[in-house]
């Protein structure tokens, strides 16, 4: 059994596409490509369950469409959409200080503010513009490297010194 605790959200089905099966994938991370993952995982009636890549191909930098295997028809896809798709702590490549990442990179990681604690789990990261924001829910922070202490890759885990009255906005 997939426990919780060893993936990370990335995106969710949208719709169908075709009459192939194909499904439309919103993603925050694009990190089954970078990584050439066979599977990616889907909540299915609250079960993480690992779901098999077929081919996939991308509509735009946020948006991809799905052909999982056994999933040939519409009406088959048609039973996955609106459902969320997590991706493996333990496949997610690990950096090395010479990497340049991007800022997607870290979806998934907790953010811990060294005056506020714990402020949650960065579910997307907003890269539309040249201020980058992670969303922790419906708080959005700068993704400013002056407010970045510590980044801990293993545990997943960005400290920040953020601005007094920042997560009081």
């Amino acid at each position: 059994m997939i426990e919780e605790s060893s993936v990370y959200k990335i995106g969710f089905l949208t719709r169908t596409h075709g009459v192939r099966g194909e499904v439309s994938f919103t993603f925050t991370d694009d990190v089954w490509d970078r990584v050439d993952a066979d599977y990616l995982i889907l909540c299915i009636d609250g079960i993480l369950v690992p779901f098999f890549l077929e081919e996939y191909r991308f509509r735009s930098n946020s948006v991809a469409l799905l052909k999982f295997l056994d999933y040939d028809s519409n009406e088959a896809a048609q039973e996955l959409c609106g459902v969320d798709v997590y991706f493996p702590y333990d496949l997610t490549p690990q950096p090395d200080e010479n990497d340049e990442n991007t800022w997607r990179y870290f979806t998934g990681f907790r953010v811990v503010d060294t005056k506020g604690g714990d402020l949650g789990m960065i579910d997307q990261v907003d890269d539309s513009t040249a201020n980058i924001l992670f969303q922790l829910g419906n708080l959005l922070i700068p993704a400013a490297e002056p407010f970045i202490r510590e980044v801990d890759y293993q545990k997943r885990v960005i400290t920040m010194e953020l601005p007094e009255g920042l997560i009081e906005l």
